[in-house]
């Protein structure tokens, strides 16, 4: 899940690269206006109008449509209410982001987009935005997605029958490697026991998809009408190879052309409705290439400070260079007990195995080669590839990819249960102009 997260992330960037310069620069007529309280929290009106202009931007850039600017608003003002309730909670768990995990992550960003990180942090200020600006950005993004994986994930278990039951169904279906990039609207029912409320959903959900088919561009409905939680990236679900589409929309997706909105689809959480935005095939045998590597890691504790852990990897690493037996100095002095206890073997690893300064560090080393001393979030490292090789991994590929394509179903149907579930019980009060907008909100927040 590490690399999914990274790609997350990554994805994330790109975006901001070319959406934050109109938030820095969005006007500030009603500076330190409060809209809306959130249990101990307060969004401002400045806050509101810089991400209601990022969102614009990002959408203009992708071509796509822009809803009524009150639409937008409120949809905006809910997606900030709802990080508010996460950030919180996770401050409340006591999770942090050290600026050594930043670091590296925007480091490991500016890669991703061929850059030195004093490249990305001039593109960033030719973008208008301050490089201390785009950090706080992606450690908010971080913390959110470390909450829900521990809220969320924990209701998510998949088990190997799951997995070997997944297999088998794909095999008899004889499916492809095809990848889909899809957007998906989802349309959710108010009142499930309620047959008017159930009739009503699919109504609308059939209006849009009918306006879909007339013309009106997929992602700028999703921007405006979809109750999912990707909605304001125009229902973008990225790319996804044919054993990880959702359960409810894989028997569909295969039979529709690229831009043609398929049937509404109906589940026990409400209506959907799924394009196919591209489409591109793909090599069923996947080579990867794989190093065999082992290190020596220096961890800073309360008793070593980093500069005292910096020089003891330096004196190793002179030790090595002198010709002294790797297996033993990590026996002796790694702190990394598992590897350590083997002469600091790791074995066979992948891309996107490791933390981004120990992949980079070893995807740079020559075979033989000493590497280091380098630091990760970790600690100080020395490490060795001391073989490459191609290996297929179809098979292996194959098994991930569908326990992941079965975690990643059931964790998307409970995120949306737990945001509602965390909105439903939090204090929201609004304010100004928005104070009538939501009354709902406000006496389910006021009773909880």
């Amino acid at each position: 899940m590490k690399a999914t997260f990274r790609q997350g992330v990554t994805t994330f960037l790109m975006f901001l690269m070319l959406t934050l310069s109109v938030s820095a620069q969005a006007e500030r007529k009603l500076l330190d206006q409060v809209v809306a309280i959130v249990d101990d929290d307060a969004i401002l009106q400045t806050e509101l109008e810089a991400r209601i202009n990022t969102i614009i931007s990002r959408l203009q850039a992708q071509g796509t449509g822009l809803p009524p600017r009150d639409v937008l608003e409120q949809r905006v003002l809910d997606q900030l209410i709802t990080e508010s309730i996460q950030l919180q909670m996770a401050d409340k768990m006591g999770m942090r982001i050290s600026d050594n995990e930043l670091n590296e992550t925007m480091d490991n960003i500016a890669r991703q987009n061929n850059m030195t990180r004093a490249e990305f942090e001039q593109q960033l200020a030719a973008e208008g935005v301050s490089y201390r600006q785009a950090r706080e950005q992606i450690r908010n993004e971080m913390l959110t997605s470390r909450v829900q994986q521990r809220q969320v994930g924990n209701r998510v278990r998949v088990t190997d029958r799951e997995v070997e039951n997944y297999l088998e169904a794909q095999e008899a279906q004889g499916a492809n490697s095809a990848e889909y990039r899809l957007a998906y609207i989802f349309i959710e029912v108010d009142d499930p026991g309620s047959e008017a409320s159930v009739e009503a959903a699919r109504k609308k959900a059939q209006n849009l998809r009918q306006q879909i088919v007339d013309g009106r561009d997929f992602r700028e409905v999703a921007v405006a009408e979809s109750d999912a939680s990707n909605a304001l990236e125009g229902g973008d679900m990225g790319w996804r190879t044919e054993n990880q589409l959702p359960s409810l929309v894989a028997p569909v997706v295969p039979e529709l052309a690229p831009g043609e909105p398929s049937p509404v689809l109906e589940n026990n959480s409400g209506f959907h409705i799924v394009m196919v935005m591209d489409k591109r095939g793909g090599d069923q045998k996947q080579l990867v290439r794989q190093h065999k590597v082992r290190h020596i890691l220096v961890r800073p504790s309360e008793a070593l400070t980093d500069a005292e852990a910096e020089a003891r990897v330096r004196d190793l690493y002179r030790q090595l260079e002198n010709g002294a037996d790797f297996a033993e100095l990590a026996r002796e002095y790694s702190d990394d007990p598992v590897s350590g206890s083997d002469g600091g073997n790791l074995g066979w690893v992948s891309r996107g195995q490791m933390v981004p300064a120990f992949e980079q560090a070893m995807l740079e080393a020559d075979i033989g080669e000493l590497k280091g001393p380098f630091r990760s979030r970790f600690g100080w490292h020395i490490l060795q590839v001391q073989e490459r090789r191609e290996k297929d991994v179809t098979g292996e590929a194959r098994e991930s990819d569908a326990r992941q394509a079965i975690y990643r179903r059931k964790f998307e149907a409970e995120l949306q249960n737990w945001l509602r579930e965390i909105r439903d019980e939090a204090f929201v009060e609004f304010k100004g102009e928005y104070a009538d907008e939501s009354p709902a909100d406000e006496a389910a927040g006021a009773s909880s």
